[in-house]
């Protein structure tokens, strides 16, 4: 696979240099011409779809507050750029219809569903009503019922199925078997896999993953030369906090 072919994806916008997940980021990552952006999405009290990566938002706002249990006026009075630096004090946690509103032409927004499936029809109404096509939006998340009920309400939209791998202590130990994870990514009708960059990922566990057909992710991959060995591999995408940056530093 030709290297220009993988995709830099954007992680939270660009997360290294603005706040994560806030109109702030994600313009960034549009400005430096990166290839795609993820997102991390829930569902507020009103049923509204916001963008956050925690359950709570303490990490970002400072302020103790479960986000399925706050209406989207109560989340909308948080501060979501302070804890990043005084200059971006002010920056809210947006709605996932204005992040939609920002996605330019030939650019693709990837969102991670953090929730569960209560969200797929709300999401879908959103998607559906964006404007953008189905080239430029692709679901990802950790819960498989969750990301093959995502599937079935979008049928014409890449849906990938996150595993964290050897990330947790546990994955340390039990080495999730590759196999099993593209027959369960078979099985539910999937595009493919988005897993954690770290000892397992090897050419030979992707050319399995690509030998079914399936696409290939992984995240997050902060240093160009681990970045130019996946692209060697032939993944297709790569999660990054500074894709801007990562994009200069790994031409040739």
């Amino acid at each position: 696979m030709n290297p220009e072919n993988c995709m830099i994806i954007a992680h939270r916008g660009e997360s290294y240099d603005a706040p994560e997940n806030t109109l702030a980021s994600i313009n960034l990552a549009w400005e430096r011409n990166d290839d795609a952006v993820e997102i991390d999405v829930q569902l507020s009290k009103d049923n509204k779809i916001v963008v956050i990566h925690d359950k709570n938002t303490k990490r970002v706002t400072g302020r103790n507050n479960t986000v399925k249990n706050q209406s989207l006026k109560e989340l909308k009075e948080l501060d979501a750029g302070k804890f990043k630096g005084d200059k971006w004090e002010g920056e809210k946690i947006p709605l996932l219809r204005e992040v939609l509103s920002t996605v330019p032409g030939s650019k693709k927004l990837i969102i991670e569903i953090k929730c569960g499936s209560e969200i797929i029809n709300v999401l879908k109404d959103e998607i559906d009503n964006s404007g953008l096509s189905a080239e430029q939006i692709e679901i990802i998340g950790f819960d498989i019922s969750v990301v093959a009920e995502a599937k079935q309400a979008l049928p014409g939209h890449k849906v990938l199925w996150l595993a964290g791998l050897d990330y947790s202590f546990i994955g340390k130990i039990f080495r999730p078997s590759v196999d099993k994870l593209i027959t369960k990514t078979l099985e539910n009708n999937l595009n493919g896999l988005d897993v954690w960059a770290g000892k397992l990922i090897n050419k030979e566990f992707v050319q399995k993953v690509k030998s079914n057909g399936l696409l290939l992710y992984v995240w997050t991959v902060n240093d160009p030369g681990k970045v130019k060995m996946l692209q060697s591999f032939g993944v297709d995408g790569i999660t990054t906090d500074r894709a801007g940056w990562m994009k200069e530093n790994i031409r040739d």
